[in-house]
């Protein structure tokens, strides 16, 4: 793929990679650094981007706080910031190549996405857009980047959320199917459920009705192909453990290899045996991103497969800061509140290695 890159794009790519990749031989833990270092057919991230807007009204939703005159203060210059540092994420967990698909969330419109994909150092991977303006009322939606010479898409869905019981809306989830450079078949969902403001237990309703229009979803997938290959990745405002994703969504803690189709939730261990997290709140760190695999993938049948040691949250020390209200660290964000702290994320991303055989 290099020689195919000008040579001014391939100089820029060699110059980030190199950097990132000295920085997190210095930094990263020997489990993360094997992670990032160890051949594999497809990675797949997801990042929360917490509120990427760009400084341009939109009279269709409610952006007003992220324009230069809103509460936020929200400038060209911070935009251009935050533009490179999501890339610089993305960059650091590819490695020494970018991630082949990279779910999204909390980006605000096609435009932020050619930004971050042509106009920071990202423009070297030639990384391709899938995405359509959501119904959400602060206008932020979900995406997926991917590398075209290693998926190549199909068809594509966008699962819109229509409630019974109100007429609030809400992200769409995005769907794709689309072909690994091995040929075998991928299904491939992008989700952010219904944030729990108002509470967890009052708004859970929300988040119940979403997984059942998923869970819809993938079991009419599995009822035609029962080893269809399927990934869920997203924000669910959930935990592992909630009745969202343990009892509507049925994706499991464990893989039952007697039970097919199923899904697997390989976040359920990283929180539960590894105690890890991507969200911190207050002196809580839980898991909202999540990592969810159908059965066959673990069953290994089809010449693509992953393993649940294949799944990481990217804990890296420039994401982090240190915690002086709650002690320890917290992710080092862009806002707290309405305070700019000039940093990447209140998430950490994760993500997943596909293998081949």
């Amino acid at each position: 793929m290099l020689k195919l890159l000008p040579y001014s794009s391939l100089i820029a790519l060699l110059v980030l990679i190199n950097q990132v990749t000295f920085s997190q031989e210095k930094e990263l833990s020997d489990e993360l650094k094997t992670a990032i270092e160890t051949p594999r057919l497809a990675r797949i991230l997801f990042y929360n981007c917490e509120n990427l807007f760009d400084t341009k009204d939109d009279s269709l939703t409610s952006d007003e706080e992220f324009l230069p005159d809103g509460d936020r203060n929200w400038s060209q210059k911070r935009y251009i910031e935050k533009s490179n540092r999501i890339a610089k994420v993305i960059t650091a967990v590819g490695g020494w190549k970018p991630p082949e698909l990279v779910g999204l969330c909390e980006i605000e419109n096609r435009s932020v996405l050619n930004y971050l994909t042509k106009s920071t150092p990202l423009y070297a991977f030639n990384y391709k857009i899938i995405h359509k303006e959501s119904p959400d009322a602060r206008g932020i939606d979900v995406a997926l980047l991917y590398q075209p010479n290693q998926f190549k898409p199909v068809a594509t869905k966008y699962i819109s959320i229509n409630y019974p019981f109100t007429d609030h809306k809400t992200r769409d989830i995005l769907y794709t199917k689309g072909i690994l450079s091995n040929d075998d078949t991928l299904h491939v969902f992008v989700n952010h459920w219904p944030s729990r403001y108002g509470g967890q237990l009052e708004s859970e309703k929300n988040r119940f009705f979403v997984a059942s229009v998923l869970k819809s979803v993938t079991d009419s997938i599995c009822q035609s192909n029962p080893n269809a290959l399927i990934v869920i990745v997203g924000d669910f405002n959930d935990e592992p453990n909630n009745q969202s994703l343990l009892k509507i969504l049925e994706a499991n803690p464990q893989f039952d290899s007697l039970k097919n189709p199923q899904l697997i939730n390989l976040s359920y261990r990283l929180q539960f045996e590894k105690n890890q997290g991507t969200y911190k709140y207050q002196s809580h760190w839980g898991i909202l991103d999540q990592l969810i695999v159908s059965g066959s993938l673990l069953e290994g049948r089809e010449k693509t497969f992953t393993t649940m040691e294949h799944a990481f949250i990217y804990k890296a020390p420039f994401l982090m800061k240190p915690d002086d209200t709650y002690l320890g660290e917290k992710p080092f964000r862009t806002f707290t509140g309405f305070k700019y702290n000039g940093g990447y994320s209140d998430h950490l991303p994760v993500f997943i290695d596909l293998l081949e055989k």
